[in-house]
């Protein structure tokens, strides 16, 4: 059978996906482990709906992040896979389920938000973690469950020559190519359309207000909120539609995905502008982090002078 190869894997441009993914560990990491401590530390204090469910992003970027490196030693690779087979769909499939996690997490926040503002004696009388739970849970198995397809994928096709989720034969692409166009709609089109409604109807309410330092905050929301889904998310889910269209996958699909993996260094954006007290919370950490640095660094810039004053006392010494 014939297979479709992914033409925008041409020699050489290996090295750009590993720079990104790099870049999107070493940066994405240390956020999201500093919005992990400060979320479990809110969740213990006063369980919320929107901290269980900001809790799920965090840890679902985590997840991604944690999996990153096995997509490095493809590219090192020149996008030939070296690891085990079995290694291929499972870290597929939990990269684009993560993918597609954000979106639906993003979508569920904004809903939270709105509520907060328009409705704000009914939010605080009942905070719902139950509820964010359940929520939670059904978009980890709607997530898992769309990108399920990486198996199947990987699992019906005949050798691929080593490479992993890159070349398709043509009756993959008969359900590749629907499966996508049904995931750009559901996991990106029906969230992105929930998050507009929300945001624009919360910003219309606050508009009317007078908390000017609440309005910034809000607006820096939904602005990273929109970076996430128009900038990481939109080109890779417009290219499901090209794709199906066309028959085939884009030459520039793979390099729009490199978007997508950044989301995991926007998202501590949305964490950041999310609440008041998750800035007050990130910010006491860094002090906490510096003044645990501080005096080591102190004590560290303090050896060799002692060092060197007492090779001094040794030559004054008289012999």
């Amino acid at each position: 059978m014939a297979t479709s190869l992914d033409r925008s894997f041409s020699p050489g441009n290996h090295w750009l996906y590993f720079s990104v993914y790099l870049f999107t560990f070493l940066v994405g990491l240390p956020l999201n482990l500093a919005a992990l401590v400060i979320f479990v530390g809110k969740l213990r204090r006063r369980p919320v709906a929107v901290d269980v469910l900001l809790l799920n992003l965090t840890l679902s970027d985590l997840l991604l992040l944690l999996f990153l490196p096995f997509r490095m030693v493809e590219a090192a690779n020149g996008m030939r896979w070296p690891l085990p087979f079995i290694f291929c769909p499972l870290s597929g499939s939990l990269f684009f389920t993560t993918l597609y996690l954000t979106s639906l997490f993003l979508a569920a926040v904004s809903v939270e938000r709105f509520l907060s503002v328009a409705y704000p004696l009914w939010y605080k009388a009942r905070p719902r973690p139950g509820q964010a739970g359940l929520v939670s849970g059904a978009c980890w198995l709607l997530a898992a469950a769309h990108c399920s397809v990486v198996y199947v994928m990987e699992f019906s096709g005949k050798a691929t020559k080593g490479t992993c989720y890159l070349e398709f034969q043509k009756d993959q692409l008969a359900i590749l190519l629907p499966v996508r166009l049904e995931m750009a709609v559901v996991l990106f089109g029906v969230p992105l359309l929930i998050t507009i409604y929300c945001y624009s109807h919360l910003v219309w309410v606050l508009s009317r207000g007078t908390n000017h330092r609440r309005r910034r905050r809000v607006v820096g929301l939904v602005v990273a909120t929109l970076l996430n889904f128009l900038v990481c998310f939109g080109p890779y889910n417009v290219s499901h539609v090209v794709g199906y269209i066309q028959g085939e996958s884009p030459a520039w699909r793979s390099y729009v995905l490199l978007l997508s993996t950044l989301n995991s260094c926007v998202d501590p954006l949305v964490y950041y502008f999310s609440s008041s007290g998750f800035q007050a919370d990130f910010q006491g950490l860094l002090r906490r982090l510096m003044g645990a640095w501080g005096p080591w660094r102190q004590e560290d810039s303090m050896q060799p002078k002692d060092k060197n004053e007492e090779g001094g006392s040794r030559e004054s010494c008289p012999t």
